[in-house]
C-alpha cells in the first residue's frame, strides 16, 4: 500500500471566477475530483494542496490545472467535471492505490460511522462510487448507512433533493386498490427510510423537505422515463425488482447524482419463476467501473445478538438444502 504524499502548486494567473468556477458551488466540483481519484483537495484562493497516493497526486494536478484553463471561457458544471475526469483515463492503479478512509457522517443525533469492516467499506465506496449495492441479511446497516450518506450530501448541497425509491412488495406493484393518494399509498412499504430520516433530521424537517418535494417518495414502477440529476437516490428492497425494472432504474442516473442499491437475496418475494434483478444485477455489473458492490454477512449484523444466529440458522438449512434448489433462479446465495 502506497504511503501517502503530499503536493503543493499554485494556478496563475489568480482570477476569483475562474476559481469559483473551478471549485463549484460549496467545492462541489473538488469534492467530485476527490471522490473519482482518491486525492484530498485543500487550497486557499489559487494555492492548492493536494494529499493522497504518488501516482494519484499527479493526475490530480494535471486534471485541475487543465480545468482552471479551461474555466476560462467555459462554465464549469458537474457535467463537465464528469467528462474530464472519464477522459483522462486514469488507470486503475491509480484508483487503488489508496487506503480506505474513515467516513463520519455528521447527523442531528450525532456522528454515524461504520461498525466494522465491512460498514466502513460501505461508507468509503459509496463516497467514491455514482452506484453503490448493499447487499446482505436484515440488521447490517445497508439502508441506515445509506440514508446517513444521502442525508450529509443534501446537507452539504453536494445533491437538490432525495429520492426514496422501493418495490412495493409485489412484483407487479398494484397499489391501486390502496386507499389514499400516492404518497400514503406507499408509505407503508417506505416505513424504514422514514425511520432513518427521522433519527438524522427529526419529525419536523423531514416533514418540511417532504413538502417541498427535496425529499421524494416514489414506487419503483413511476420512475420510468425520468432522468435524475443532482440527487442521490435509494432503492430499498431491491432484490424485489424484475430484471427489467433493475435496468430501467438504473438507466435513470444523471450527472451529479448518486445511487444506492440495497437488497437481501435470501428475503424475495418475487414469484418463483421470475429472476430478482438484484441478482442479474450482480452478475452483469460485475466489474463495470464506477460501481461498487459490499456484501454483508451475518457477523456484520449490529441488532440483537440474536439475529446473527438466525441469519446462520438459516443459512445452514439453505446450504443443506441447496441440491434441490439449484434450477431455481431465486436460490438464496449471490
Amino acid at each position: 500500500m502506497s504511503q501517502p504524499h503530499s503536493l503543493d502548486f499554485t494556478l496563475d494567473p489568480l482570477d476569483n471566477e475562474r476559481l469559483a468556477s473551478l471549485c463549484g458551488p460549496f467545492d462541489a466540483h473538488l469534492r467530485q475530483i476527490e471522490g473519482a481519484l482518491g486525492v484530498e483537495i485543500a487550497n486557499r484562493a489559487n494555492v492548492f494542496r493536494l494529499s493522497g497516493s504518488e501516482p494519484a497526486l499527479g493526475a490530480a494536478a494535471r486534471l485541475i490545472k487543465a480545468l482552471y484553463e479551461e474555466a476560462a471561457d467555459t462554465a464549469l458544471d458537474a457535467a463537465a467535471i464528469a467528462l474530464r475526469l472519464s477522459q483522462a483515463n486514469v488507470d486503475d492503479v491509480v484508483l487503488r492505490s489508496y487506503a480506505a478512509q474513515d467516513v463520519a457522517v455528521k447527523v442531528k443525533r450525532g456522528t454515524v460511522r461504520g461498525r466494522g469492516a465491512n460498514q466502513a467499506r460501505y461508507l468509503h465506496q459509496i463516497a467514491r462510487h455514482d452506484i453503490n449495492f448493499g447487499i446482505g441479511p436484515a440488521g447490517t446497516g445497508k439502508t441506515f448507512l445509506a440514508v446517513a450518506m444521502a442525508v450529509d450530501a443534501l446537507n452539504e448541497s453536494r445533491v437538490q433533493r432525495l429520492i426514496l425509491v422501493r418495490p412495493a412488495v409485489e412484483a407487479g406493484e398494484k397499489l391501486g386498490f390502496l386507499p389514499g393518494d400516492l404518497s400514503q399509498k406507499v408509505d407503508p412499504y417506505l416505513r424504514p427510510l422514514y425511520d432513518a430520516l427521522y433519527e438524522m433530521l427529526g419529525v419536523e424537517k423531514v416533514t418540511k423537505l417532504l413538502e417541498r418535494n427535496v425529499i421524494e417518495i416514489a414506487p419503483l414502477a413511476y420512475m420510468r422515463g425520468r432522468t435524475l440529476n443532482d440527487a442521490f437516490v435509494i432503492l430499498d428492497e431491491a432484490q424485489n425488482t424484475t430484471v427489467e425494472q433493475m435496468k430501467m432504474f438504473l438507466t435513470r442516473l444523471g450527472f451529479g447524482s448518486t445511487a444506492v442499491i440495497t437488497g437481501d437475496l435470501t428475503q424475495t418475494d418475487l414469484p418463483k419463476h421470475i429472476s430478482s434483478g438484484l441478482r442479474d444485477a450482480i452478475e452483469v455489473l460485475k466489474g463495470v467501473d464506477g460501481v461498487s458492490f459490499t456484501f454483508f454477512e451475518s457477523r456484520d449484523v449490529v441488532r440483537h445478538p440474536l439475529v446473527a444466529r438466525i441469519v446462520n440458522a438459516y443459512e445452514r438449512r439453505e446450504q443443506a438444502t441447496r441440491p434441490a434448489a439449484s434450477h431455481n433462479d431465486n436460490s438464496d446465495t449471490p
